[in-house]
């Protein structure tokens, strides 16, 4: 039996609405999927990755971006000097290690930002409470030891810390408590965390950030691609999707600015439209 692995990367506000729209447009050409074996969520694409495996669809998802009624109550309360002096150190580093993720845990936790409970409760409106009964895999990064981990259902995690925890963009976002640790975005070690969908033969690996020539995008998208290969030297199947430059023009630099949620989900559906003439050899339809 052929095993399908979907794995949605970190992007921020634009980026939810972009994968949103991408895997809506798939949909609408017969491509559901959705209903992949396993779901992997990094940043941004936890948010994705949470609410298709608890089931909401698509194209519900589609309008609430086209309408400016999800992600609106996001609580911003930041340094912006501070920002840049995170993001110059997380891109000053050749790789993630643990240690590298470790370095730039500290000055997330060390940065005023929104409150944790207000951030957590943020995701109310948009995430069920209840893990779904799926192979749904939230990726985080512990901000003192640096060590990677993800969340599953049987982690035993608040379903909305979990994602919060996935999202928490260090140095713009509050770090999240879980179980005497603190953990700080997924995408601080890869922008994808594709390697641990490593074993599935056909693989769907969509990452938000990776194009751009500045900010983290040269370090993750190095990153994403090398988890890519690697999973095809293994023998899977892998599409690997970024953004397009249309999608690029219409994003800007600033992949928080929710006023452009719904043109960014547009360019996703079209983008989801194309790619999937390319998922026809390896994915299968969705029953008529």
């Amino acid at each position: 039996m052929v095993k399908t692995a979907l794995v949605l990367g970190g992007g921020g506000a634009l980026g939810v609405s972009w994968e949103t729209g991408l895997l809506a447009g798939l949909q609408r050409q017969g491509f559901d999927v959705t209903g992949a074996d396993l779901i992997v969520g990094t940043s941004a694409g936890s948010i994705v990755a949470t609410q298709i495996a608890q089931g909401r669809e698509l194209s519900y998802l589609l309008q609430e971006h086209q309408t400016g009624a999800i992600g609106t109550r996001t609580p911003l309360d930041f340094d912006p000097v501070n920002l840049m002096a995170v993001f110059a150190k997380w891109t000053s580093f050749t790789d993630m290690t643990p240690e590298a993720c470790a370095e730039v845990g500290a000055m997330a936790m060390a940065s005023k930002t929104a409150k944790e409970e207000d951030w957590v409760a943020s995701f109310t409106d948009f995430i069920e409470p209840d893990w779904p009964d799926r192979d749904l895999r939230l990726c985080t990064v512990d901000a003192e030891s640096g060590e990677f981990r993800y969340w599953t259902r049987d982690s035993l995690v608040d379903m909305r810390k979990a994602v919060a925890s996935s999202c928490s963009v260090p140095g713009l976002l509050p770090c999240v408590h879980i179980d005497g640790h603190v953990y700080q975005d997924g995408g601080v070690r890869s922008g994808t965390s594709a390697d641990i969908a490593a074993g599935y033969d056909n693989i769907l690996v969509v990452a938000p950030i990776g194009v751009r020539d500045d900010s983290i995008d040269p370090l993750l998208g190095r990153i994403t691609r090398r988890e890519v290969d690697e999973l095809r030297k293994q023998g899977s199947t892998v599409e690997l999707v970024f953004p397009n430059k249309k999608t690029m023009d219409i994003m800007g630099i600033n992949r928080m600015d929710s006023t452009k949620r719904g043109v960014t989900a547009d360019a996703g559906v079209e983008q989801g439209l194309e790619l999937a003439k390319r998922l026809e050899a390896n994915w299968s339809k969705t029953p008529a």
